[in-house]
């Protein structure tokens, strides 16, 4: 699996913004991808030093449109931390 299809998309809520300060940012990664994987994809595409993964697993919610009835799609999100001397990610452009 390449790096860019391990990492789906950054997760942007006010938690995740306040943990940024710790040097802790969340992205949705595959369904498939396990830690070590995620820390060598952030590693290769935004060149900083990981020090550790931690992943979430979210089953899909249950959702009716009238008759019609399924669940979301599952997802997975991860929290990387990085190290003390590592830069920052630049997420936003400020």
């Amino acid at each position: 699996m390449e790096a860019r299809d391990v990492i789906k998309r950054p997760v942007i809520t006010e938690r995740s913004a306040d943990i940024m300060a710790d040097k802790k940012y969340t992205f949705e990664v595959d369904v498939r991808a396990n830690k070590t994987q995620v820390k060598d994809a952030v590693e290769e595409i935004f060149g900083v030093k990981v020090e550790k993964v931690n992943i979430m697993n979210y089953k899909g919610k249950f959702k009716r449109m009238g008759r019609y009835t399924g669940y979301t799609n599952k997802r997975r999100k991860a929290i990387v931390t990085l190290t003390a001397d590592s830069k920052e990610i630049e997420i936003f452009e400020a």
